[in-house]
């Protein structure tokens, strides 16, 4: 079931937002391609947005310092990039994928387990689900939870979100569009500014 989505300001601590530590894990990579179809591996896809998304805040935003879990096609295991992000104290993990299997949209997952951060976690995603939403024109699949790696092992609050479906051919033509993955890009940079509380430059 759906969980509707409002739009809120989320409390953040004045400290944490002063240097805010943001992990962002593009999706597979290397001899792991994820889902592919229509001439695309969700490996690449991921690894674009993630760029461009490191970029955009970047160049829009202060008071924060990413890390990504790769800047290329190497092959990385679901617990490097979860320990990694938190022996590096991350204050907020992102892992970006595309969907597979034949519908279209967009969606985004949080941990089903009960855990002390689960409100600020879903207050977070909210946030970033509404500004992808509204800004790809995507097909809203709604907020979900799931028990995912990333999202169960990470200690900061972890987001996963599902950027369209690399099976369906609409989907597919958006995803091979430089200006569409720029507006997911930008989407994800302003919804985790948004969410964490960055000041814009």
């Amino acid at each position: 079931m759906g969980i509707a989505l409002t739009g809120m300001t989320i409390p953040h601590d004045s400290a944490e937002a002063a240097d805010t530590r943001i992990y962002i894990d593009p999706g597979h990579g290397g001899s792991d391609p994820g889902a592919s179809a229509n001439g695309l591996q969700e490996k690449d896809v991921t690894l674009d947005i993630a760029l461009k998304t490191r970029d955009i805040l970047n160049e829009q935003y202060s008071g924060h310092t990413i890390k990504l879990s790769r800047t290329s096609d190497i092959t990385k295991s679901l617990g490097a990039r979860t320990n990694e992000a938190n022996n590096w104290g991350a204050n907020f993990f992102v892992s970006i994928h595309i969907n597979a299997g034949g519908a279209t949209g967009y969606e985004s997952y949080t941990w089903n387990g009960s855990y002390d951060n689960k409100e600020r976690t879903n207050a977070i995603r909210r946030t970033i689900h509404n500004e992808t939403v509204e800004q790809t024109g995507f097909t809203d699949r709604g907020a979900k939870q799931a028990n995912l790696h990333v999202l169960r092992e990470s200690s900061a609050p972890a987001v996963l979100t599902e950027n369209g479906f690399i099976d369906n051919a609409a989907d597919a033509n958006k995803l091979k569009s430089d200006a569409f993955i720029e507006e997911i890009a930008q989407a994800h940079a302003d919804g985790i500014a948004k969410a964490l509380g960055l000041p814009a430059k």
